[in-house]
């Protein structure tokens, strides 16, 4: 080393941005629209403001999150617990 010290990334463990997936909503879709991000899906992968783009009012994130929700492990358990 030089002597010199390297900028250490700031990190806070107070201010994350980050949501547990335990803590997220239900997000309610219309038919049209799970329709569109299945379809979209497919074509495009996880582009998912690409397919947000396509269903006015929705964010990318509430998009991904309902996919998550829809297709996650975690989520298959509780979906099945609350049927």
């Amino acid at each position: 080393m030089d002597g010199r010290r390297r900028k250490q990334p700031k990190t806070s463990g107070c201010c994350s941005e980050e949501v547990s997936s335990i803590e997220w909503e239900f997000i309610n879709m219309s038919e049209q629209e799970e329709d569109l991000i299945y379809r979209m899906y497919k074509l495009v992968g996880d582009k998912w403001a690409l397919i947000a783009g396509r269903i006015p009012g929705r964010k990318a994130e509430e998009i991904e999150r309902f996919w998550i929700m829809r297709h996650g492990q975690g989520f298959a358990n509780r979906r099945r617990e609350l049927n």
